[in-house]
C-alpha cells in the first residue's frame, strides 16, 4: 500500500481527522472555492468541483456552507483569491514529497514549508525533482473484511484500471476522469469504501523505520496541519507497528 493510503486509512481509522474538523473544513471550503471559480459552479459539468463537494459531505459539512464556497468562487459574493501550486523535495530517508498549497500569500506558505521540510531532516527542490516518481490516480480503498471479487468484479466492469490486494486493505486503481464513475458504481453495489480521493501514486516506495519513521510521521502530521496545505503526497513505506507507535 502506497504510503499515502495508508497513512489516510489509519488517521481515517483512528477518527483522528475528528480531532481537527475545522482545519478539515477551512481546507476543502477553499478547495470548493477554487474549483467553482476554474470551472463553474454545476456539479454535473465540474468534476473537480464535484469531488470536493462530495468529499465535504462525507465530512458532514453544513449545506449551506458548501454553497456558499460554490457562491464565493463562481462570483456570486466577494472572497480572498486564492493562488495554487505545489513544492516538491525529500524527507527523511531521501523520502520524495510533493505539497500541493493554496495561499493568499504565497511568501508565507513557502517560508512555513521550508521550515517544516528542515525542521524534520528534509529538504526543498526543485519543480520537476520528484514529481516524476508519481502517478496521478483516483484510488479507491476499502478494509479487508470486504468481499475481494465483489469488489473486483465490479471495479473493473466500471473501467477501474486495476484492483489489488495490499494485504491489510484492497485498492481500486482509476484514471482520475473516471474516477467518480468507479465510485459511484462501487457505491451502487453497496460496497463501502473507507477512503476515495485522486491522489498521487508513488511508483517505487522507501522503506523507513525508527527514527526516520517517526521524524517522518511528525513531517506528514505538521504539513498536513498548515492552513494553506491541501495535500500531502510521499513514497515512504513505514511498518504498521511504526505507524501506529508514532502517530499515538
Amino acid at each position: 500500500m502506497s504510503g499515502h493510503s495508508k497513512w489516510a486509512n489509519i488517521k481515517h481509522r483512528k477518527g483522528a481527522q475528528d480531532a481537527k474538523r475545522g482545519k478539515i473544513f477551512t481546507k476543502l471550503i477553499k478547495e470548493i472555492t477554487v474549483a467553482a471559480k476554474i470551472g463553474g459552479a454545476e456539479l454535473e459539468s465540474n468534476a473537480r468541483l464535484r469531488t470536493a463537494v462530495d468529499k465535504a459531505k462525507g465530512e458532514n459539512m453544513p449545506k449551506d456552507t458548501i454553497d456558499r464556497a460554490i457562491k464565493k468562487g463562481s462570483g456570486g459574493l466577494d472572497g480572498v483569491s486564492y493562488e495554487e501550486g505545489s513544492f516538491e523535495g525529500y524527507g527523511p530517508g531521501g523520502v520524495a514529497v510533493i505539497v500541493e498549497f493554496m495561499t493568499d500569500n504565497r511568501t508565507r506558505t513557502v517560508a512555513d514549508v521550508r521550515h517544516i521540510f528542515t525542521k524534520h531532516n528534509g529538504s526543498l527542490g526543485v519543480t520537476g525533482s520528484v514529481s516524476f516518481l508519481f502517478d496521478r490516480k483516483g484510488l479507491i480503498s476499502f478494509a479487508n473484511d470486504q468481499d475481494f471479487d465483489a469488489i473486483f468484479e465490479a471495479a473493473l466492469e466500471a473501467g477501474a484500471e486495476d484492483v489489488k490486494d495490499e494485504g491489510d486493505a484492497y485498492e481500486v486503481i482509476t484514471d482520475p476522469a473516471s474516477f467518480i464513475d468507479v465510485r459511484d458504481a462501487l457505491s451502487a453495489r453497496d460496497l463501502k469504501w473507507e477512503n476515495a480521493e485522486v491522489t498521487m501514486i508513488p511508483q517505487i516506495m522507501v522503506p523507513l523505520e525508527g527514527k526516520q519513521a517517526e521524524q517522518m510521521i511528525k513531517m506528514m502530521d505538521k504539513l498536513e496541519d498548515n492552513d494553506d496545505v491541501q495535500n500531502v503526497y510521499a513514497n515512504f513505506d513505514i511498518s504498521d507497528a511504526d505507524m501506529d507507535q508514532h502517530m499515538g
